[in-house]
């Protein structure tokens, strides 16, 4: 059982990790400049992809971004080695992950643990990995969503932090649906985070509960 980040007298240091345009990035830095979230910063955002729009949005709002190329590495563990050695820089105690297509590995999630957040475009466990909308609709469901989860060792199979729903409407594409979706992922995971720094998150195994 662990009570996660119950020091409020600090500002907490945010890494984002991203791969595209970052919206949910975008969604985070609003909530900390109208004072949502407070006693958080974020120090650094950092992409896999050299030309990630949310790189350029962290730029505009004058945090630093910087680019990791994973080519540059002989293998999974050099490129993690790499990516440590940078949140150790920036004093990091928060990673999110705001559309960051590369999974977390043992050596990161192990120096992080409960101290990784990601957010996913359905309701977990329900459409894991990749392509998540078309495996939605494909489906048939009638109800689809969005989860704030702690990383584990799995994929997209952490501990579920918050969760919101979203109806399947009969004439959905994928565009549609994600837009729906997206807007309660711009709510839900700058709460999650709020909680997380307020020190009200409680993990017991699978289970997280929100402290009041």
């Amino acid at each position: 059982m662990s009570n996660i980040n119950t020091n409020n007298k600090t500002k907490t240091n945010i890494a984002v990790l991203v791969s595209g345009r970052g919206s949910n990035l975008q969604a985070i830095i609003d909530n900390i400049g109208n004072k949502n979230i407070e006693n958080a910063t974020i120090k650094v955002v950092i992409s896999d992809v050299a030309d990630a729009y949310a790189l350029e949005r962290a730029k505009k709002h004058g945090i630093d971004a910087i680019f990791i190329d994973p080519a540059g590495f002989e293998d999974v563990s050099g490129y993690e080695q790499e990516l440590l050695k940078v949140l150790a820089n920036y004093d990091t105690e928060l990673i999110v992950l705001a559309g960051y297509m590369r999974i977390v590995g043992k050596v990161v999630i192990s120096a992080y643990k409960n101290c990784i957040l990601n957010i996913h475009p359905t309701l977990l466990p329900s459409f894991k990995g990749l392509h998540s909308h078309k495996q939605t609709l494909n489906y048939g469901v009638k109800v689809s969503g969005c989860t704030v989860h702690f990383v584990d060792e799995g994929m997209d199979t952490g501990p579920i932090i918050l969760q919101s729903c979203v109806p399947v409407l009969e004439n959905d594409t994928e565009d549609s649906l994600s837009e729906r979706i997206l807007e309660q992922e711009h709510k839900i995971y700058p709460l999650s985070i709020k909680l997380f720094i307020e020190g009200k998150l409680k993990v017991e195994g699978r289970i997280v509960s929100v402290l009041k």
